[in-house]
């Protein structure tokens, strides 16, 4: 999601921007000019006027137009008087034109963001308080825990789930047939599977440690697995670190891990230079072409499970004139018949407990895996000041897989950050 699929970002939305409204407007320009304006006024004065709300997004790539296309199809065919006006910005984009437009005044009515901009922009009054209509709507208990929970700031409900994915340990099968290797359950296990797996260029394991929020993404469930959490990290940060360090000691992981996004990753393991690898369940249609059998498990635990949550929440503005049209289309895409086919459409996962029997994921194993895994799925729910400790927890990482700090040095350094950005 890093490049925009067009080069024009308002190229998607016209389509959508002439509605019923402009068309009354422009007919009744013309009808004044042949001084027929009074009678068609007069014919359409009972009429409903249709409202034009606008959204933005950053499913930029081609792949996501056609499931877009056909929501915001499905969204002006089902909620009476609405019109979609659609722009796209790239997914590192979003959070900081949304910050933008606070300023300008430019804003859209609705967004899909990924779930982890809730600690920003929620504590920033931007988002509209949708407690109230969600306590009338009555399916808050449909959802799962962890993605439900992405969806509260300071106790109001600022959001509803658009989607949901998480992380799991996918491994080659023929591999650890041949090495007489069963899928790994626990970090002893992982480790050990991992050494016994790396062979010539291929390494046992392969995860990614970038300086990014995705390194962050992939690491905090270690963390987590050691029983710990941000404001214990000066020691559980220490266990994890130490953990993810030995592997690199002992060859079964990659130093050059601290440079591999997730897509790096599973490159390398669809090139069968990793046998193991941490992923999300976007990965599978690229998987599905490989030449080479494959499956996946949950994540190895220590002394708990747990893997981190993905996905997007939708989210309306607080500024904006049509809360109420707004929050009918938000409730619109809950419904299965509109919210299956969007899902399968952009090969997410529902956060919605009562459709784990529907979709794709219904019958494929792979995504019941990680379907299975939603309700351990922890959201990064830190407050607004989250983005200074994930960097705290990426330069620790960085500096113990570089070699230039030991874990519990690391550790110790990152701790005293993660607490001044959390308040501790």
């Amino acid at each position: 999601m890093t490049e925009p699929a067009i080069t024009d970002p308002w190229e998607w939305s016209m389509s959508y921007t002439v509605g019923r409204r402009d068309f009354l407007r422009a007919a009744g320009a013309g009808a004044a000019a042949l001084g027929l304006g009074g009678a068609l006024a007069s014919c359409g004065s009972d009429q409903p006027s249709t409202v034009t709300l606008t959204w933005w997004d950053y499913f930029t790539l081609d792949n996501f137009q056609p499931g877009m296309n056909r929501l915001i199809r499905d969204i002006e065919a089902g909620v009476p008087d609405v019109r979609i006006e659609r722009r796209t910005f790239p997914f590192a984009e979003l959070d900081r034109q949304i910050t933008l437009g606070a300023i300008s005044g430019e804003l859209p009515d609705i967004a899909i963001v990924d779930n982890v901009a809730m600690n920003t922009l929620g504590g920033s009054d931007l988002l509209a308080d949708l407690t109230d209509r969600v306590e009338r709507w009555g399916q808050a208990d449909q959802y799962y825990k962890g993605p439900w929970e992405g969806c509260q700031v300071g106790g109001k409900v600022l959001g509803i789930p658009n989607n949901s994915n998480c992380l799991a340990l996918y491994y080659n099968t023929r591999m650890l047939q041949d090495a007489g290797v069963e899928p790994p359950t626990t970090w002893d296990q992982l480790a050990s599977a991992a050494e016994r797996l790396t062979s010539g260029d291929r390494f046992g394991l392969a995860l990614s440690a970038i300086k990014t929020e995705e390194g962050v993404f992939q690491f905090l469930p270690f963390l987590w697995q050691a029983g710990g959490d941000l404001d214990t990290f000066a020691a559980d940060g220490a266990t994890a670190l130490s953990f993810i360090d030995d592997l690199v000691a002992k060859g079964s992981l990659s130093e050059q891990c601290v440079g591999w996004t997730q897509q790096d990753v599973n490159t390398r393991f669809m090139n069968q230079r990793a046998a193991l690898q941490i992923n999300g369940p976007w990965q599978i249609p690229t998987l599905k072409q490989a030449d080479f059998e494959w499956n996946v498990v949950a994540l190895p635990r220590d002394k708990e499970a747990a893997t981190c949550l993905g996905g997007e929440n939708w989210v309306v503005m607080a500024q904006t004139e049509h809360l109420d049209k707004a929050w009918e289309v938000l409730e619109f895409t809950q419904r299965s018949s509109v919210l299956v086919p969007y899902l399968v459409s952009f090969g997410n996962l529902p956060a919605r407990k009562d459709l784990a029997d529907r979709g794709s994921w219904a019958s494929d194993p792979a995504l019941r895996l990680f379907l299975s895994q939603l309700p351990l799925a922890r959201p990064r729910q830190y407050g607004r000041n989250y983005a200074d400790a994930s960097q705290a927890v990426a330069e620790a990482e960085q500096a113990v897989l570089t070699g230039s700090a030991s874990p519990s040095a690391a550790a110790r350094t990152a701790a005293a950050k993660i607490d001044k950005a959390l308040g501790g």
